[in-house]
């Protein structure tokens, strides 16, 4: 007798659609061939921003987060996102209306303008938990028919998906191993560098409210990568932080008229690779750099042939 399949409702965000839409294509690839069922959440909007909305005003924040909640609630499964952003502002909208009657009520009563109403009966989840938790890394390294043998990685967590530890006790923070571990289902060697748990720049509205000084972060960890020894490539969990490392290259060799040239991934597009798909399956050569300088990615380095 089969095991019903896991189920969650894909969270895709703003960034993933709107500029990285090979992060959506991998990841539907990589969890397909794992076994896992990705539902789509009809009527989803922006998580909202958890450092913009968030900060500005508590309730139209959690009461934007808790409609999104609510279509997953109508279905009975849970969320998963490949975003670290989107992931925060979900879990935390999630962790505090299921703790909070106070913001639970006035929530609930602008919900019912739309007849909606937050319940607290479903969990969200990342990418990254939602692979391990259901599948476990011994079945994922089981699928990877490409090892990346001799790629070396250089990680990149981002700051939302761990943070705070505390409530989400999903890694040690400051010493974390679960996306490395993933990563490294892969064959790839882990590069440890100094700036590893840094921030990439663009988180908090930086980017858009200094462009320069948050690519003096972005620079700073390119520096600290090509210190312990360089890199082939970059993965991060999160597409904003891809973003940034990706399309932040550009910008740091018009800004600063230093060139860098990284290839960056998303862990899932990174998983595709080993998985054994090529990267015209999920569209790698559209990334923001590529496209802004006209080139491609570094074919060898990343153990393909061209």
């Amino acid at each position: 007798m089969s095991m019903a399949r896991p189920k969650f409702y894909h969270f895709l965000g703003c960034i993933i659609p709107h500029r990285y839409p090979s992060i959506e294509k991998a990841t539907r690839l990589v969890f397909e061939d794992l076994g896992v069922e990705l539902l789509d959440m009809v009527g989803a909007t922006c998580c909202p921003a958890p450092g913009v909305f968030g900060s500005f005003d508590r309730i139209t924040w959690a009461s934007i987060a808790a409609r999104n909640l609510t279509i997953a609630e109508e279905g009975g499964h849970p969320i998963t996102t490949g975003c670290n952003g989107c992931f925060a502002s979900l879990w935390d909208a999630n962790h505090e209306l299921k703790e909070d009657e106070e913001l639970r009520a006035r929530v609930n009563e602008n919900l019912a303008e739309i007849d909606r109403e937050f319940k607290g009966t479903i969990e969200v989840t990342h990418y990254v938990d939602a692979l391990i938790q259901t599948v476990g890394l011994e079945k994922i390294r089981e699928r990877v028919t490409r090892p990346l043998t001799g790629v070396r990685m250089a990680l990149h967590p981002g700051c939302h998906w761990m943070r705070p530890r505390a409530l989400k006790q999903k890694d040690d923070s400051e010493r974390p191993h679960i996306f490395r571990e993933l990563c490294e289902t892969t064959g790839a060697e882990y590069v440890h560098y100094k700036d590893e748990l840094m921030c990439c720049g663009a988180g908090g509205a930086v980017r858009t409210a200094d462009l320069k000084v948050s690519l003096d972060f972005t620079k700073q960890k390119f520096e600290s990568i090509l210190a312990a020894g360089g890199a082939d490539v970059i993965v991060t969990p999160c597409p904003f932080c891809e973003l940034q490392l990706d399309l932040g290259q550009v910008e740091i060799q018009k800004h600063f008229d230093v060139k860098y040239e990284f290839d960056v991934l998303h862990v899932m597009e990174f998983l595709a690779l080993a998985f054994g798909y090529e990267p015209d399956e999920f569209g790698l050569k559209t990334h923001l750099q590529y496209m802004q300088r006209k080139s491609e990615p570094h074919w060898e380095r990343l153990g393909l042939k061209a």
